[in-house]
């Protein structure tokens, strides 16, 4: 059975988004990530990760203005076999649209 990882949110402010969760919700910070594409903090309760996601530009965001965008973003399940599940939403009618490209082992 697959399992809720985690909820995106694409912010305009990494670290002002960060505190806000930090400071209201009590969530902690449990990593970061700079890549090409752009940046994101991990924060979590224990058992759900919220991904704070800052965007350099349309690559790997899936918008077309995604550096003025913020909202939600995606949310990510935790699967034991990530071909067969995106088969699965196929045949399901849904479309699997997120390229994880060789990033697959660090995608939390």
């Amino acid at each position: 059975m697959a399992k809720l990882r985690h909820f995106a949110l694409a912010v305009r402010d990494l670290e002002k988004s960060a505190e806000f969760y930090e400071n209201v919700f009590g969530l902690k910070r449990v990593g970061r990530e700079d890549l090409e594409i752009g940046s994101g903090i991990y924060l979590s309760d224990g058992v759900i990760n919220l991904a704070l996601l800052s965007f350099k530009g349309e690559r790997g965001s899936g918008l077309k203005d995604a550096k003025s965008f913020a909202g939600a973003h995606h949310f990510g399940f935790v699967v034991d076999d990530i071909a067969e599940t995106q088969k699965r939403i196929e045949d399901a009618g849904g479309t699997f649209f997120f390229d994880l490209g060789e990033s697959k082992e660090h995608v939390n």
